[in-house]
């Protein structure tokens, strides 16, 4: 396992992470354990969850796993996310200190502690005044009931709104952001990725494998029906069979992906995330996994080393589809620094 600090913080974590969207709903209490105990044995020291994972079952199912581990909570750097519904009233949602205060307080105690190191807003609140929020967050962290805090979905304009309003004010500043991001998925890197370099905030990407369509499970034009996943549901989310399917690119980037695996004698899934971790500001990829076995394979992830021709081959081929203004090469002068100017 490798290590990097958490953004511009000091605190340091595995780099890759287990992301637990899957206990309680795809994983029942022995096989949540059982992935615990998985990645910690194999070195990783990043845990993150949120409070509406299956309606707080996940976090339940951790904390019952930190009480029967207690030497392991002083090594894991445990993260969770506040944002969204966790009731049916107008107050159990959003961004406010009102919501934040008891969903703060709620995921404390379902996990058993008395501070999580990383809270995570789970997306943006139009509503909230942003000052009310980060004015929260503050206070948390002065509280002791957060370590740092972060964001999760963001675009560009508002993480940097939120980075110079925390700045502006005299509180404590953001240190990560958790966007979707892999292969399939990079059109971050138009606005997001440089506003978090900017920022000095680390990348936390979920879904790396593309909702398992970079695992090379799924076969071009062949009904996903008894895999797992999109076999179960192939209109799925943003992972659906039918549109990924029809593109061309999905299945460049896949045979791409296949053929270098081939080549370093890894699997597709462990390509992916090597090529995945060696972006820019990434410090710690999040693994969903329905299986010990699963999860044992993706973190050998760590162990496959991709070459500068393999990083630059696998950029190519996946690179987005971007128009000309302002993200394309027609715009290249403008948003780079020219040598000599």
């Amino acid at each position: 396992m490798h290590y990097r600090t958490l953004g511009n913080s000091g605190a340091v974590v595995s780099t890759y992470a287990l992301g637990t969207m899957t206990f309680g709903a795809e994983a029942d209490q022995k096989m949540a354990h059982s992935l615990l105990n998985t990645y910690v044995e194999a070195g990783g020291t990043f845990i993150d969850t949120a409070d509406v994972y299956s309606s707080g079952v996940s976090e339940e199912m951790i904390g019952t796993w930190l009480a029967a581990h207690p030497t392991e909570r002083e090594q894991i750097v445990l993260a969770t996310k506040g944002r969204f519904p966790m009731g049916s009233g107008p107050n159990d949602r959003g961004t406010s200190r009102r919501h934040l205060i008891r969903a703060l307080d709620d995921s404390l105690r379902r996990l058993g502690t008395d501070h999580v190191d990383l809270y995570q807003l789970h997306a943006w609140d139009p509503v909230t005044p942003l000052e009310e929020t980060l004015r929260f967050l503050d206070d948390a962290i002065r509280s002791g009931k957060i370590g740092y805090y972060g964001f999760s979905n963001f675009l560009g304009w508002q993480l940097t709104k939120a980075v110079h309003v925390a700045r502006a004010l005299g509180f404590t500043p953001p240190v990560t952001l958790q966007p979707q991001y892999s292969l399939l998925v990079r059109e971050i890197e138009s606005e997001i990725v440089p506003a978090a370099l900017d920022a000095g905030l680390g990348l936390l990407p979920w879904s790396p494998l593309g909702g398992g369509w970079l695992s090379g499970k799924y076969q071009r034009d062949t009904d996903p029906t008894g895999a797992t996943r999109l076999g179960e549901d192939p209109a799925r989310g943003m992972e659906a069979w039918e549109p990924r399917n029809k593109q061309e690119r999905t299945w460049r980037i896949i045979d791409a992906v296949a053929e270098i695996a081939s080549e370093v004698g890894a699997t597709s899934a462990q390509v992916s995330l090597a090529w995945l971790e060696a972006q820019p500001a990434v410090t710690s990829v999040i693994l969903g996994a329905r299986s010990v076995e699963q999860l044992a394979e993706n973190l050998s992830a760590a162990d496959v080393h991709l070459s500068a021709e393999h990083l630059a081959r696998l950029g190519t081929l996946s690179a987005p589809v971007v128009s000309d203004y302002p993200y394309g090469a027609a715009a290249v002068s403008q948003r780079h620094r020219v040598v000599g100017y």
